[in-house]
């Protein structure tokens, strides 16, 4: 573990900084005898910064955002900053404050954005230009050094650089011997840039994104702070460099003129900015800048169960939600825990990158995000127009997938695999392809290997249906093989086993389904369907009716016993916090353990 001249660990230090992540010190650096300060002069014509600049007893940074204004930032005399307060060619004169990375202590968000199933249809964010504003990036880590392509530091103390130590909370920036000045010496940046857009390998993290460019503007120092010229600075860089996503996980609870001027220049320019919302919670309209400019996305966080993060700040300038709490990525040192707002907002910039690699404008990118934004139950001040939604959101740019051609997938509804069938069954085959509509596929089935049939798609059910007689086989063991062949020829096969017993051999029929419905009383909070049902059997040896709710797996199930020749009842199947599709599987099972089965697919 990296430890500063102190002694003290630079874990532990970050640790302690929590509570004032979120916050600026705003008073200017005094230096002590001199009574000079750190300020920006902002200037409205060129006049006024020459004479900005003479008056300057050092400069750190100089503005040019066109025709909003100039602006330098350095070190004044006490008298220089009272004379040019009053100069008619001076717009403002404020403190250059500083601004913190909003990290905390303590990851899981890329599966629950859907940023996986982009993977596996081959959307990695190549060609697109990211640029992490933080406290670096580690340039030789494996999971993000393929992506990594430079960067530019702005703060005072670039990493490996003397800049006396001893910063905030006793923190020493000169730890950490750097390959470039740009690199991360504190572990904030190095996690951020993991999040969006860690490398897709066999080691450590994935990103949002896989393949993006990264570029970073080290605009917060290994204490984790910067100046408001450092952050104004990085998003002018970024946005003269033309990059398409600019990702900040940082703020102060004030605006400044210099960074408002900023960031609607690099608005101008059309860069996608992403900052994280803050970390103040629980609050209300308590979002920091510069998420709360209405030229850049504020992103709040959320915890695995879709709940508000605790520490997250709210306020109406939220636009989206996304995982931040117990965040696991990149760090200098290997991989870490976090959580905040800043690991909320580069899962919005890793997925702003995945939009814009369709072609997508910066303004047609963000609202994209917006619109493709999942609902998750929170106030509009909580989630904005909901949580991220990485799928959704490159499906409606025309993505989703760049990966070669694959063959459909072919499953069997009904019957299943053991199940005992008798009289006339309606066949159920689920397939479906990434590159084919629902309804265009292919799909026939055989019996024991014997001519193929045809099963036609139904819209009702969103399966391919057929009506077999069963009676036209011997009772016993038969193998069902359905075939799901897509526009290009792709072919996929799956085969059953089922018994028919139809009495040719004497023996206990099947029990029936008469009866079998779904209402959908589904909410925010639960997926929630009650089911009625009738069954009987000739033979008058009912014994179980068994209901299963299945959505990658069993989510819930209901059994009941039953008896005599005929039987009805109802049972309620519910998912906590569920969503989207779920088959609900109907099985009676008699006395002889012949079985019948039927499914039904509804949406919560």
């Amino acid at each position: 573990m990296v430890r500063d001249t102190n002694g003290v660990s630079r874990r532990r230090l970050l640790k302690g900084a929590g509570a004032g992540l979120a916050a600026t010190t705003m008073a200017g650096e005094v230096v002590a005898g001199e009574g000079a300060q750190d300020v920006i002069v902002g200037v409205s014509d060129d006049h006024g910064l020459q004479t900005a600049k003479e008056q300057a007893s050092s400069v750190r940074h100089e503005f040019d955002f066109d025709d909003i204004g100039q602006a330098v930032a350095g070190r004044f005399p006490a008298e220089a900053i009272e004379g040019l307060r009053n100069n008619p060619h001076v717009r403002y004169v404020e403190d250059d404050g500083e601004y913190h990375a909003l990290a905390q202590t303590l990851p899981w968000g890329v599966d629950r954005v859907d940023a996986d199933a982009l993977h596996s249809n081959g959307d990695t964010g190549d060609g697109v230009d990211v640029a992490i504003l933080d406290t670096g990036i580690d340039s030789d880590h494996p999971d993000l050094a393929d992506n990594v392509q430079g960067g530019k530091c702005f703060t005072d103390n670039c990493c490996g650089e003397a800049g006396g130590g001893g910063g905030p909370f006793g923190c020493d920036t000169n730890s950490n011997d750097c390959p470039n000045a740009w690199d991360d010496d504190n572990d904030h940046g190095t996690h951020c840039a993991g999040i969006a857009d860690a490398v897709n390998n066999t080691e450590g993290v994935i990103g949002v994104s896989t393949q993006a460019n990264l570029w970073a503007g080290k605009v917060l120092d290994g204490c984790g702070s910067g100046s408001l010229s450092a952050i104004a600075a990085g998003i002018e860089w970024a946005a003269d460099q033309g990059f398409d996503v600019a990702s900040m996980s940082l703020g102060a609870s004030s605006g400044d003129q210099t960074l408002q001027d900023a960031v609607q220049y690099a608005a101008n320019q059309g860069l996608l900015m992403v900052a994280a919302a803050g970390n103040d919670g629980p609050c209300s309209d308590c979002v920091g800048y510069p998420a709360a400019y209405p030229e850049v996305v504020a992103v709040s966080s959320t915890a695995d169960d879709d709940s508000l993060s605790d520490f997250s700040s709210t306020g109406p300038e939220v636009e989206l939600a996304a995982p931040g709490t117990d965040i696991y990525s990149s760090v200098p040192s290997g991989y870490a825990t976090f959580s905040g707002t800043s690991m909320a907002c580069p899962h919005v910039s890793g997925a702003a990158a995945q939009v814009m690699a369709t072609g997508a404008t910066a303004s047609e990118a963000r609202t994209i995000l917006q619109d493709s934004a999942e609902d998750i139950g929170l106030g509009d001040n909580e989630q904005g127009y909901g949580l991220l939604d990485a799928e959704n959101a490159v499906a409606a740019a025309g993505g989703g997938g760049g990966g070669d051609d694959t063959a459909p997938s072919v499953s069997w509804a009904t019957p299943t695999d053991g199940d005992t069938v008798s009289d006339t069954v309606t066949v159920q085959i689920s397939a479906s392809d990434s590159e084919d509509a629902d309804d265009s596929l292919n799909v026939t089935y055989t019996v024991d290997g014997g001519t193929a049939r045809s099963a036609a798609y139904n819209a009702d059910t969103g399966y391919y249906e057929d009506s077999w007689d069963t009676t036209g086989v011997s009772d016993g063991d038969n193998t069902l093989a359905a075939s799901a062949t897509d526009s290009a020829g792709n072919t996929s096969t799956s085969s059953i086993t089922v018994t028919t017993d139809n009495g040719g051999d004497g023996g206990d029929t099947a029990p029936a389904i008469d009866g079998f419905s779904v209402a959908n009383n589904s909410n925010g909070g639960w997926a929630r369907f009650d089911v009625d049902w009738a069954v009987s059997d000739a033979d008058g040896d009912l014994a179980s009716v068994d209901l299963t709710l299945d959505q990658n797996g069993t989510a819930d199930s209901a059994s009941i016993g039953v008896s005599g020749s005929s039987a009805s009842g109802s049972a309620r199947l519910e998912d906590k916090k569920g969503s989207g599709d779920y088959d609900i599987t109907l099985t009676v099972t008699d006395a002889a353990g012949n079985t019948t089965s039927q499914t039904k697919t509804v949406t919560a």
